[in-house]
């Protein structure tokens, strides 16, 4: 019979086993798995842009005091220093990384100072460990600053023996300017190299607005820096990357053309792209020699070493275009390459997809968390020792008492605690310090210097407690630190920037300068530098602005930027768009060019206003701006300026004109102005812009102001804010003008007579302009002869409507004012060369191209300068 001992029995293990659905466990495990690669191997930090091998070897090479002031240390002791103390992984792995750390065209900035054969950049490999020999560089150092002062979080190391940190101090944003790159689990990051001095322009300006966008940032920030050089072709990609965290930069090496002795031409290739083997390009471009895909090439060498740099030599044939041989080895070779651009880093232990103002933000505000922790860490041991100095002066004030107290105690503990109830104001750490204290301290001089060191501390104090609780104060620390950084280890950029021909803003290569825009008669405009027109007094005669024909003469002056568009409206009611630097510079006194060249103006039409608008693609602008326009028969129209927001070659339409009418005016408002129109026999209307409904560019408008007398028409229109600090200024064809406040001009429905703005008379002649004018600006009076005269708004007396003012320029009997303007007086320096102030030279002469200012006195007549009723 069997043993009932022998059958199976049920166990108690079976409690222990846990059924798991295997699909989740792999799934679980799998998650872990990746997550422990992207976060603790393959994946750089976003606050000092390191993987933890980097970051391990550089602490370790710290630890051991391996500094760029001390002797070199064999690269087998740091390397077993790190895999015994915090890497526990292959030597091989930990020696590559300090190998590429030392290699000039890995790194755009070194961070190890490598002795011994470290590689080229033709593909040959380091020499073993055991032979090379190496120690920080100074831009590594400053990536350990501060480490000791708590700075940072440390973990333990993978043993628990020992601490390392979790991240570094650094004060260079050495993520955006060493770049990046790795292969985690389900994701990868490929970060490029940056100049050092463009990243730390673009910190201190998010620092100076942190509201400044991705797209702002790039003004500073211009593109990837690689550390061999070469040319970016093309800036979209780049663009891409910065404002979206994923691109493609084209990356094409430099060549030059140099002629042999003999005759042949040679192309000489002194920059390869980045991460691009020499020797290996050499080999492709034979091949491709060889397979016959490419002609003209007779020989290549690769002559580049260590001491020159790269130089490899492409000699042709004799027949060989230079030009297109170098466009082949662009498309056949890695002479052109192109680099993804994959911002992915971890942020507060999560990978992100970051662009250009996350990058620079998340480094800023680490330095600024190191900031506050290096601060409270100086406090707190400034404060220690604030402590201890204190209780040094104590027991100096009662120095044969502590003493005698000392000699009576037997052991230090007594002597200690007798210290701490003597009721002086000792605690125990200062009791301790005190018996301690050299019996050299005890001299008169020690004392002083004891309380030097005292009162050095509390104003440290003083300082961390003030930089502690002003936000301001660390972040001008934080600029002033990176700004420190940048002088000391910035440089030129190493990699050109070369923009394809339908991404290339020609505004980019235009300097942005102020600039008088002159029109004549007879459809004429050039640009003039407004530097060129210089300050006279009121009453001078002027001087030549521009050389018309005899029958021709300057009817339009304008003052805009170069970047500016503006827009051109004709007397037939049409808009046509230019850009400021599109119309063609010249002299002050040159002619210019025919406009019908520059726009497609019909020759039976003319230019008549001009409106100067900085940026028609911001739709917030345009919405909630618009363009009043008026006729000399007195139409009045308004138009949202989003309807001349799309430029056309060949013009829109802006207004209907009925026949015998033509359009005067145009000015851009924001919808909350008050209209003056003003007619030719010197009366003026004023209304509010609301009174006006908005309408399309087909409309024809409506009635302005009452014009009656069919040889009387407007001459002029301004558009005044309702709580304006300006005056109105008219003028008259034979030189009279005079400020009136705007106030002095009420308001009324549109469509009335109005009122008298100018006391018309013989001596007078008809009103030819009005303009709102403050007493900061100057008046650019244009006559019909070319002459011109700038003259200060302030020198200009105020006076009533119904008056007709004082001489503002001398005429010649034959002519007349033909157009007035206005111009701020900062965008336009007044001479100050070998001329007077009156436009005389020393010798009594008048100078060139000007006529002598007379000077001329305000008009006494009580009649012309009293004011009269309407």
């Amino acid at each position: 019979m069997m043993d009932e001992n022998l059958l199976p029995q049920e166990t108690s293990d079976n409690d222990r086993i846990i059924l798991v659905n295997i699909e989740e466990q792999m799934k679980t495990a799998y998650i872990d798995y990746s997550m422990s690669v992207i976060v603790g191997r393959a994946l750089p930090d976003v606050r000092d842009g390191f993987k933890p091998v980097h970051r391990r070897v550089l602490f370790a090479m710290n630890e051991l005091g391996n500094h760029s002031n001390k002797p070199y240390k064999k690269s087998a002791r740091i390397v077993g220093e790190v895999m015994g103390k915090y890497h526990p992984h292959g030597d091989s792995a930990i020696y590559d990384t300090l190998v590429r750390m030392a290699q000039e065209w890995s790194l755009r900035y070194t961070l190890i100072d490598g002795q011994g054969n470290f590689g080229n950049q033709d593909g040959d490999d380091a020499a073993a460990m055991r032979y090379t020999e190496a120690r920080l560089e100074k831009v590594a150092e400053s990536m350990l600053l501060d480490i000791e002062k708590e700075t940072v979080d440390f973990q333990p190391n993978f043993d628990d023996s020992l601490e390392e940190p979790t991240v570094l101090p650094t004060r260079i944003p050495n993520l955006l300017v060493n770049g990046s790159s790795g292969i985690a689990v389900g994701m990868a990051t490929n970060m490029l190299p940056h100049n050092l001095g463009e990243v730390v322009d673009g910190c201190v300006a998010y620092i100076e607005n942190k509201e400044i966008t991705a797209e702002e940032l790039t003004q500073y920030v211009k593109a990837p820096d690689f550390p061999t050089g070469g040319i970016i072709f093309g800036m979209e990609g780049v663009k891409q990357g910065f404002l979206t965290g994923r691109g493609r930069v084209v990356l094409r090496g430099k060549c030059t053309v140099e002629t042999k002795d003999s005759g042949r031409e040679q192309i000489i290739i002194t920059d390869v792209p980045y991460q691009v083997n020499r020797d290996a390009l050499t080999d492709r471009i034979g091949q491709l020699v060889t397979e016959k895909i490419v002609e003209g090439i007779a020989h290549v060498n690769n002559e580049s070493n260590m001491r020159e740099g790269t130089r490899v030599v492409v000699t042709l044939k004799r027949d060989a275009v230079a030009q297109v041989v170098i466009n082949q080895l662009f498309k056949y070779t890695e002479l052109q390459t192109s680099y993804g651009i994959n911002n992915v880093a971890i942020v507060r232990g999560r990978p992100r997809i970051l662009h250009l103002r996350d990058l620079i933000s998340e480094f800023v505000e680490f330095r600024m968390e190191v900031v506050i922790r290096r601060a409270k860490y100086e406090l707190r041991k400034a404060r220690e020792r604030a402590h201890i100095l204190q209780g040094y002066l104590i027991a100096l004030d009662h120095l044969d008492e502590v003493i005698a107290l000392i000699r009576n105690s037997s052991t230090p503990d007594i002597a200690k605690d007798a210290l701490v109830t003597a009721g002086w104001g000792i605690d125990e750490i200062q009791a301790k310090a005190i018996l301690e204290l050299r019996l050299q301290r005890l001299t008169g001089m020690e004392r002083d210097k004891i309380k030097a060191e005292y009162d050095e501390l509390m104003a440290l104090i003083n300082r961390l407690e003030e930089l502690l609780g002003n936000e301001a104060l660390r972040y001008d620390l934080i600029k002033t630190e990176l700004l420190e950084v940048k002088e000391k280890f910035g440089d030129k950029r190493k990699t050109e920037i070369q923009y394809m021909a339908d991404e290339m803003r020609i505004e980019d290569l235009i300097e942005e300068e102020n600039v008088v825009i002159t029109i004549s008669h007879l459809g004429y405009i050039k640009r003039t530098s407004a530097t060129e027109y210089r300050q006279q007094r009121r009453g001078g005669r002027g001087a030549v602005g521009s050389k018309t024909r005899q029958e021709d003469y300057v009817e339009h002056l304008f003052v805009a930027s170069t970047h500016d568009n503006m827009m051109f409206f004709t007397e037939k009611g049409r808009c046509y768009w230019l850009k400021v630097y599109e119309i063609p510079e010249g002299e002050k006194q040159g002619k210019g060019r025919a406009i019908q060249n520059l726009i497609q103006i019909p020759t039976d039409d003319k230019v008549r206003t001009i409106i100067n608008v900085k940026n028609l693609a911001d739709k917030e602008f345009v919405n909630s701006h618009y363009i009043i326009l008026c006729t000399k028969k007195g139409i009045i129209k308004k138009t949202l300026l989003e309807e001349f927001s799309r430029p056309r070659a060949n013009g829109v339409n802006a207004i209907n004109i009925v026949e015998g009418d033509q359009l005067l005016e145009a000015r851009m408002t924001d919808g909350n102005n008050d209209i003056l129109m003003a007619i030719k026999s010197g009366r003026a209307i004023r209304f509010p812009e609301d009174k006006v409904r908005t309408t399309g560019r087909g409309a024809i408008g409506v009635t302005g102001i009452e014009v009656d007398d069919e040889n009387d028409e407007v001459i002029g229109m301004i558009c005044v804010s309702k709580e304006t600090a300006k005056t109105v200024l008219v003028v008259s064809e034979k030189g009279y003008g005079k400020r009136t406040p705007v106030d002095e001009y009420r308001i009324t429905n549109r469509g009335g007579k109005g009122v008298k703005t100018i006391s018309i008379t013989e001596k007078t002649g008809h009103l030819v302009g009005i303009v709102d004018v403050e007493e900061k600006e100057d008046l650019i009076i244009t006559c019909k002869s070319g002459i011109t005269l700038r003259t200060a708004i302030n020198s200009i007396k105020e006076a009533g409507r119904a008056t007709q003012g004082v001489k503002l320029i001398k005429l010649d009997e034959t002519d007349e004012i033909a157009a007035i303007s206005k111009i701020e007086e900062e965008e336009v320096v007044a001479a100050t060369e070998e001329n007077g102030e009156n436009g005389v030279s020393e010798n009594g002469e008048a100078a060139s191209g000007e006529i002598e200012n007379g000077g001329a006195e305000e008009n006494s007549n009580p009649a012309e300068t009293e004011e009269s009723t309407d």
